[in-house]
Order: structure tokens, then C-alpha cells, then sequence
């Protein structure tokens, strides 16, 4: 794909682009043409990801930002359009986390993981409306997970967090077809993914984490969520046949879910070896050391979604099935005859 000028591609905002999904967003971008805004709060990171950034000949702002901080998150927005120009995209990527039964938690963990996914997101949304209303213009994505649909075992606080997202962002919504505004905001649901995660996230378990399977390297997901951002008319995007499996089937048998994540959802999240107990939670791992988009998990993930492809065809894929359809009606009309 030939990268398109930075001026027609426009200004993107990333939040949690030093790492994991984030990164791969900003990689994706950049490739893309858009000037970008990077925010995160590992350091070293962020310069990375700057880099890789400028390499592909795009302007990049960065700022060290933690998102549960709001007036810093509306400081760097206001910034990076001084720096770039009218932000046309925001990605709310950020996120941390922590991996423990809801018992062996604490209060002040459990608000910092709402704090950062929920808050955060909230206070990314804030800062790109201010820019983006007056001109009546301008995309968000919300990056959420299958677990915005299905709780599971060890992740009571990032699920809370990723189901009241999804219920913010439809507030937000209605308010701005209220307001006949013509900025969007669309969701990209994402499955298990191969990011750093997995190594930097404060555990109370026994074992070191991983993510549920199968997995997908986070290529995937910032292949979809720039898909999303320059199709924003979709209210969401399913990423992955698991994620549409976890969505479907909370609808149809929750119940049936939560026998199945009961006995097996703990056990799925853990791997062998020695967990990391602080994490990542209140301060950055990438302070130091850039750890890049990808974890520890290459050699099971998956490259593709089959879902995102049928995402990227769906006008084809629905042509085709109605035509196919019809050629079925008309030969068995014939054979009846």
C-alpha cells in the first residue's frame, strides 16, 4: 500500500501507543500517512514508538501522559494540535490492569484499573470532542475488548471497566445525533492478544498470566482499529470469530458461559513460571525499556482474522450471499416445476 500524504490522511491521537495494541495502532498510522499524537507514560516506549513513527517521514508529537489524569489528557490534546493541526482521529487505547479473584483484591487496585480503562477513555473522549465539535468533524475509537460482553475469572475490574465503556460511548452517541453533530465514535471489540500485557500486568495469582485462546499478534487489531477509524459509520467492529462467539453467546446462554469460564476460565489465563506481582498498574514498565507491540506468545498467534477480512468485505460478502441465494430460490423453483 502506498502511504498517503500526512495532510490528506489527517491528525491522530493515539493513547497508550508505547506499547501493545497501542503501538501497533501508531505503526499502522503512521504507515497510513496521518501525523500523529502519541501519549503514554513509559518514556522509553514512547520514544520508540516516535521513531518508528518519523521513520515513515509523518510528524509525531508524543507527551508522557497518564489518561486518568484529565486536564493532563486535555493539556497534550490542545498540544498536539498546536504541533500537528485539527485532530480529525482519537484511538483510546490505553489501559492497565490487574489479574486477581475479586477477594484478593484491594479497593485502591480496583479504582486505578477504572480509573485508567474507564476514566481514561472517558477523559480521551472529552479531550477529542473539545477539538473536534466546533468543526463539526472527527472520528473516536473506543478499543474494547470481547470481555465488554462476557465477564470471565481473574479480570473483574478491567471487564467492569470495558462494559461501562460501552455504555458511556452509547450515551455519548445519542448526544451527538441529539445535537445533529457529525463527529463519530465507533468500537473495535478485540480478542486474546499477544501484547506485553501479559508480562507488565499486577497479578494475585500463583502463575504468570496469558491471554485466553487462540490469540492474535496485535498487528491485527491495529489493522482493525484503522480500518474502523476511516470507517466510522459501523457503530462496532467485531474483530475475531472468538470475539463474535463470546458476544453471541452471552446473548443466547449466559448461563451456560459462566459454567464453562467457571471451570475452565481460571486455568486459561495461566502459564507456568513466576508471576510478576506489581505490574504495571501505577507505574510504567517502559520507563526504561522499550518492550514494543509484542509479547511472549509468537508462536501461537495468529497473523489474520477471518472475521476483520469479512469486516473489510462486508458489502461484497452480503452481495454475494444475497445473489447466491437468489440462485438457489430460482433452481429450486425450476426443480418444482
Amino acid at each position: 500500500m502506498t502511504r498517503r500524504g500526512a495532510e490528506e490522511s489527517g491528525v491522530a491521537v493515539v493513547c497508550g501507543a508505547s506499547g501493545g495494541v497501542g503501538r501497533a495502532t501508531a505503526r499502522e498510522l503512521a504507515r497510513r500517512g496521518y501525523s500523529l499524537g502519541l501519549l503514554a507514560r513509559g518514556s522509553e516506549g514512547l520514544g520508540a514508538a516516535a521513531e518508528e513513527a518519523r521513520s515513515t517521514g509523518v510528524r509525531v508529537y508524543t507527551a508522557e501522559v497518564d489518561v486518568a489524569d484529565g486536564e493532563a489528557v486535555q493539556e497534550a490534546a490542545e498540544r498536539a494540535e498546536a504541533e500537528l493541526g485539527p485532530v480529525t482521529l482519537w484511538v483510546n487505547a490505553a489501559f492497565a490492569t490487574l489479574m486477581s479473584r475479586f477477594v484478593d483484591s484491594t479497593p485502591e487496585e480496583f479504582r486505578r484499573v477504572t480509573d485508567v480503562c474507564y476514566h481514561g477513555t472517558a477523559n480521551g473522549t472529552r479531550a477529542a470532542l473539545d477539538l473536534m465539535e466546533p468543526r463539526d468533524r472527527g472520528t473516536i475509537v473506543q478499543v474494547g475488548s470481547a470481555l465488554a460482553y462476557r465477564d470471565i475469572p481473574l479480570q473483574s475490574a478491567y471487564c467492569g471497566a470495558k462494559h461501562a465503556v460501552r455504555g458511556f460511548t452509547d450515551s455519548v452517541r445519542a448526544e451527538l445525533v441529539d445535537s445533529g453533530s457529525r463527529v463519530r465514535i465507533t468500537e473495535v471489540h478485540l480478542p486474546g492478544l499477544n501484547t506485553p500485557q501479559f508480562s507488565w500486568v499486577r497479578t494475585r495469582t500463583d502463575r504468570p498470566t496469558r491471554p485466553m485462546a487462540p490469540v492474535y499478534q496485535p498487528e491485527v487489531a491495529g489493522r482493525a482499529i484503522a480500518w474502523a477509524a476511516e470507517h466510522p459509520r459501523r457503530r462496532t467492529y467485531w474483530v475475531a470469530p472468538s470475539t463474535v462467539q463470546t458476544a453471541l453467546g452471552q446473548r443466547v446462554a449466559p448461563r451456560v458461559l459462566d459454567l464453562i469460564l467457571g471451570r475452565t476460565g481460571v486455568d486459561g489465563q495461566l502459564r507456568e513460571g513466576e508471576p510478576e506481582k506489581e505490574g504495571n498498574l501505577f507505574r510504567p514498565f517502559d520507563a526504561d525499556r522499550d518492550y514494543g507491540a509484542h509479547g511472549v506468545f509468537d508462536d501461537e498467534s495468529r497473523g489474520s482474522s477471518v472475521q476483520q477480512w469479512l469486516n473489510e468485505r462486508r458489502l461484497a460478502v452480503t452481495g454475494t450471499a444475497i445473489g447466491l441465494a437468489a440462485v438457489g430460490a430460482v433452481a429450486w423453483c425450476r426443480a418444482r416445476a
